[in-house]
């Protein structure tokens, strides 16, 4: 079965004759992976003993857990699925299940670039893409996001941080496989590993109406039944949507003359609220591809705090939008992203001039991906349809939208 990568190179020495079609860029990311993973292993997991403590909370291991979890311990800004997931790791040595959910996270970050590859490829079957050209820009973005990846799923081992970007590169491998029920029970489970992973939530608007709301639907339902037992218990959970961090000098809030020394009252809500907002505008637009990029630029813009951690979502986004939102072969917003993030946090002494490079790129970034003159490709399939032929005569379904526009999409998909 044709699963719209066909034609994209393979290792040579290897072939279809019973040999690994090892492709090749994937043996390189590999490789850049375990040299990053190498480096940052020494010194890594930084705040694996957050999840650790929220797991033997959750299930009742230690007093003030269970359902109260969250109002005793409102430091504890993370969901209750990757407390669940974190628990795989329970049974082993401290330092072995360390290294174990380290090695698992690198793993999901090699796993993410295939699926967004194979995304980017289904997404532009029969516009003559040349899938050589696109296994290169995913190489070269790739070797963008891997350093990024390796420092949340490493050296800070945020499971809930890397839970949530995983569960949404697979929510847009899902939109565009035209799978509605897909995409909403994975945006739930975004949302229920890390809270502010709603920013993603405009993905669900690159939907036709109906399957949006059977999406929508899906999605409330599975938030809601993550959450909802610890606010109904104890009321008292609320409260921790307004735990405070210290509003670091090299925030980009201080540009905006924020000089608080905690977290504001209103930040957390505009983040988010910005996020969807500049996500919606986008899938406006006819460039859903870039709502990740987008909600990740409406964090580090307004976040009061600089963790070098955050920039995964924010290389997550650009490796999206540079393999599936746009066609050049040079993935450049990748490599800005990375020099610009990473580049001014290693090489840059001044905290005022690292939150406006910060500043600069957020909006920069967003204001590329939503205004910049985009050619679409002659013949492009504006939804995904079944992989194969289609059959002489489709059974419809209700059309599925992406870019905006309505595609019926056959019931052998």
């Amino acid at each position: 079965m044709h699963d719209g990568t066909r034609g994209i190179g393979r290792i040579a020495g290897t072939g279809p004759r019973g040999r690994l079609p090892v492709r090749w860029h994937t043996a390189l990311l590999t490789l850049w992976t375990a040299v990053w993973y190498l480096v940052a292993e020494r010194h890594g997991a930084v705040s694996w003993h957050y999840l650790r403590t929220g797991e033997e909370l959750l299930f009742g291991q230690v007093p003030g857990g269970g359902l109260a979890l969250y109002a005793n311990h409102p430091e504890l800004q993370i969901g209750p699925v990757s407390f669940v997931v974190a628990a795989l790791f329970e049974p082993f040595p401290a330092a072995v299940g360390e290294n174990l959910a380290e090695a698992f996270m690198s793993g999901l970050g090699l796993y993410m670039l295939v699926l967004i590859g194979r995304t980017a490829a289904e997404h532009n079957l029969g516009t003559g893409l040349n899938h050589r050209r696109l296994q290169q820009r995913v190489l070269v973005a790739g070797a963008a996001f891997i350093p990024m990846w390796v420092e949340v799923s490493v050296r800070f081992a945020h499971l809930d941080d890397v839970l949530a970007l995983f569960f949404t590169t697979l929510a847009v491998r899902a939109l565009v496989r035209g799978d509605a029920v897909a995409v909403g029970v994975l945006l739930a489970l975004a949302v229920d590993s890390k809270p502010w992973a709603v920013g993603f939530l405009p993905l669900l608007l690159a939907l036709s109406r109906a399957l949006r709301l059977r999406a929508g639907a899906w999605t409330v339902a599975l938030v809601g039944a993550a959450w909802l037992p610890f606010c109904l218990a104890h009321p008292e959970t609320m409260a921790a949507t307004g735990f405070t961090i210290p509003n670091h000098p090299a925030s980009s809030l201080r540009w905006f003359g924020v000089n608080d020394p905690a977290t504001p009252w209103w930040d957390r809500p505009a983040q988010m609220g910005l996020g969807i907002a500049l996500g919606a505008l986008a899938v406006r637009r006819g460039r859903w591809a870039a709502v990740v990029l987008l909600a990740a630029d409406a964090r580090i813009m307004l976040d009061p705090s600089v963790y070098t951690y955050y920039n995964a979502s924010v290389l997550l986004g650009t490796l999206i939008w540079d393999s599936v939102g746009q066609r050049r072969l040079v993935p450049w917003v990748s490599w800005m992203a990375l020099i610009s993030l990473y580049g001014s946090a290693l090489l840059v002494p001044s905290d005022s001039a690292r939150g406006l490079i910060r500043l600069a790129f957020a909006a920069g970034s967003a204001a590329y991906v939503l205004w910049w003159p985009q050619r679409t490709p002659r013949g492009r399939r504006q939804r995904p349809g079944p992989r194969g032929p289609r059959p002489p005569r489709p059974v419809r379904r209700a059309p599925a939208v992406v870019n905006g526009q309505a595609r019926s999409v056959s019931s052998s998909a």
